[in-house]
């Protein structure tokens, strides 16, 4: 465990996850130094001092753990996992946790520092956390899932808690293996506590609304961006990579909610692509079948890469970080550029988009939908008493709908593009608190 104020360990540079694009050179981005380059950016804006500003650099806690557990063929699995707590001067810590194999704990503090931000940016009362382990899930099968679900549990049962901080799921997470992570928790406890996990299944305590939160509230955004840029959406297009949970959400409200004509969609199989148009209800159902894309009748096959070059008037990066770089920046064709995934552009390509006019919904204000709704049911929990489909739904709306326009109105008065202006709002709130309690 590493606090604030002590020593903290090197990245090892083997472990900054590298990003190829055809035959360019190879380039490194480590995402936590990006996060912290981005709150420098605003903080210079903001005027903050170099003292609140060193502070809010780092997290405030962080753990790294070793956990092990039994593989089905009774052979023992051991995998490093991580849980960092960025900043509480808001409230309890949020945040999901990831299974993957390129996690490393500058990823997870990258997550932790934005989910800090969004939590600020949307005005909701809470800090940012993170948690992550390193493995390959798709390797595990259900039963191994659990027991991972469980070890984890065991390892920061101590340092979670609905008033201290509340876990929710993120990459190859889902809401069976937080109804694991809750049972184990519990079991722990001795004590009902379900306002401790939050995205999981209804029957448990989940609430309504959750499963398509963050691809919903991304939506919201763009339909007020088109506001302000009078662009008809009713008959323009969308082009989304990353079509996995948040990807799917968004191809069907887009088209239900903005008449947006899907016509290009992508995950880590590849992509594919139609001038005509794709119905995302029936991608959605192949993909679920299929567990890809590719092949998907009447399409084209496309790269992930050329995805992200397609004209459109919406294009969607719902995958992983740092996929829109200085080397594809230009080739951008779309009007409004909504981040679903975290962390997808480096501030390079940030300058090029806001130079040639694209409107970027940087990412801790376009996907903090599904924290928006998890603190919903934090909330539900606590009080006991669940709310509606609708009004899960018309809450978010305000929140969202606030969020963007005081980030957008920012952004014109300062001449800044979204991301800085994100940061200005919220870093500038958590600044406030952590002055009002006396940190620095």
């Amino acid at each position: 465990m590493t606090k604030r104020g002590e020593s903290m360990s090197k990245h090892n540079p083997s472990d900054v996850k590298i990003r190829e694009k055809g035959d360019l050179p190879r380039k490194k981005y480590n995402p936590f130094e990006i996060a912290q380059r981005q709150l420098e950016t605003a903080s210079i804006k903001l005027g903050l001092d170099k003292t609140m500003v060193e502070f809010l650099k780092w997290p405030m806690k962080e753990y790294v753990y070793t956990i092990t557990f039994k593989k089905d063929d009774g052979s023992t699995c051991v995998a490093k996992a991580y849980r960092v707590q960025y900043n509480n001067a808001r409230g309890p810590n949020k945040g999901g946790i990831r299974w993957h194999q390129d996690e490393t704990i500058d990823t997870v503090r990258a997550l932790a520092a934005w989910m800090t931000w969004k939590c600020a940016v949307v005005d909701i009362p809470l800090g940012g956390g993170k948690g992550g382990v390193t493995i390959d899930p798709k390797q595990l099968s259900a039963t191994e899932k659990e027991r991972l679900a469980r070890a984890y549990i065991r390892a920061i049962a101590s340092e979670i808690g609905v008033m201290k901080d509340v876990p929710a799921p993120d990459v190859y997470t889902d809401p069976q293996i937080m109804a694991w992570m809750l049972d184990e928790y519990e079991t722990i406890t001795r004590v009902s506590h379900p306002g401790v996990i939050t995205g999981k299944p209804l029957a448990l305590g989940g609430s309504q609304g959750r499963g398509d939160a963050t691809g919903r509230g991304g939506i919201f955004c763009i339909r007020e961006a088109a506001n302000v840029l009078e662009l008809d959406l009713s008959n323009g297009t969308m082009a989304i990579q990353g079509f996995g949970n948040a990807g799917q959400f968004a191809a069907i409200l887009g088209y239900e909610m903005l008449g947006l004509k899907l016509i290009a969609a992508s995950d880590s199989a590849g992509g594919v692509y139609s001038e005509n148009g794709i119905d995302p209800r029936a991608l959605v159902e192949y993909k679920l079948k299929k567990g890809k894309v590719d092949g998907f009748p009447g399409t084209q096959p496309i790269s992930n890469e050329k995805i992200l070059e397609v004209k459109c008037d919406v294009l969607i990066p719902a995958a992983l970080e740092d996929v829109i770089t200085e080397d594809n920046a230009k080739q951008i064709k779309a009007k409004i550029l909504c981040e679903l995934a975290n962390g997808p552009t480096t501030p390079e390509a940030d300058d090029i988009l806001y130079a040639n006019g694209v409107l970027v919904l940087p990412d801790f204000l376009a996907n903090s939908g599904g924290v928006t709704v998890s603190y919903f049911e934090m909330v539900q929990n606590i009080y006991n008493y669940y709310w509606t489909l609708d009004e899960v739904h018309k809450q978010l709306d305000a929140k969202m709908t606030k969020a963007f326009h005081d980030v957008y109105k920012v952004s014109m008065h300062e001449k800044v593009n979204m991301r800085v202006a994100a940061y200005m709002v919220s870093v500038k709130r958590v600044a406030e608190a952590v002055k009002l309690r006396g940190w620095v």
